[in-house]
Order: structure tokens, then sequence, then C-alpha cells
């Protein structure tokens, strides 16, 4: 009897650690952006608490990010980022979900390679599909992300007052990168 239980939780525990192995993760993602316009003060953020996972089977990746866990170099530009355009009390957080077209993980080596991902983005309590490269590689434990590409404020209903719309970029910047592991 002993010796059964002993084989069923040895047993247990494989398929525990197996199980688990198939999803990647990370609380300390970074998501930069920048809307700056030359001769204009920088308009520039980045966010280093951003959530996100990564399931190695399917190649589904979903990222949270908490708008007020922005961080900008003006503690006035910062406020009016939350307070008057992404409205972070009404709006706290942004959120894509996705797939990774093609995903094979035995593909992910210590050389980035390039996928494309295809899902949707959640800001302002506006959706939008997007289709956006990622490169992907292994560094050291991780399983790394990193993609770059384009928003419009105008397309998740951010309204950039008159006064200063003209300091600010019609198309951010978008960087993230999500360093994931077990």
């Amino acid at each position: 009897m002993k010796k059964l239980l002993f084989i069923l939780s040895v047993l247990m525990l494989v398929f525990v650690s197996a199980f688990g192995q198939s999803k990647l993760k990370t609380k300390s993602g970074t998501i930069n952006f920048e809307a700056s316009v030359p001769s204009f003060e920088e308009v520039r953020a980045i966010n280093k608490d951003v959530s996100a996972i990564l399931n190695t089977e399917t190649g589904e990746f979903a990222a949270l990010a908490l708008m007020k866990g922005f961080r900008f170099k003006i503690a006035l530009m910062e406020e009016h980022f939350n307070e008057n355009y992404v409205e972070s009390s009404k709006f706290p957080k942004a959120v894509f979900k996705g797939t990774i077209v093609n995903f094979n993980k035995d593909a992910v080596s210590d050389t980035p390679t390039e996928f494309r991902i295809n899902g949707s983005i959640t800001l302002h309590g506006v959706t939008r599909d997007i289709h956006v490269p990622v490169k992907i590689w292994r560094e050291d434990q991780f399983t790394v992300l990193s993609t770059d590409f384009k928003l419009k404020p105008t397309d998740f209903d951010i309204r950039i007052p008159a006064i200063v719309s003209k300091k600010v970029a019609e198309e951010v910047e978008v960087n993230a990168n999500f360093s994931l592991s077990n």
C-alpha cells in the first residue's frame, strides 16, 4: 500500500510539473510609449509592472498593464495622462489578448525569431484588433518576447485637448518586453 501511494505521489508530481511547464509568466514586464513631436517637450512613459502569461502549448498570450503604473519624467504630465486622457479611475487597465501565429516552443532559441501575434487590445474602454510582429528568444532561464508597434489615441476615444494637440504625436510608438518564466 505504501509503495502504491508513493508511486501515485510521484506520478502526480510529474503530471503537475509537466502541466505547469506550459505556462510562462511575469509580473515585471515593461511597456514604453512615446508620443513626442520635434521641438516640444518629450512625451514618454514606462510601466515596469506589466503582468503577462504565455501558454507555450497553444501560443495564447495575454498582458495586463495598470494605467497608473506608467511613469513620466514630469509629474504634471503623469497627472494629465491619468486624469484627462486615459481616465485611469474609470478605465484602470489596458489588456491585450491574442495568439502567436504558428508558435512552436521548440523553434525558440538563443537567436530572436520573428512571429506574428494576432489579438485585441482594450484601452480606455475600447477594444481594437491588432496584428503585430513579435520577436521571441531564450535568455538564461527566460523566454523573452519583444514587440514594437504604433497606436492612435483617437482609435481608443482618447481626446487630446486642442491646446496641446500639436505637442502630442498622432501615433504613439509602443515597445513591450516580457521576460517570462515558470
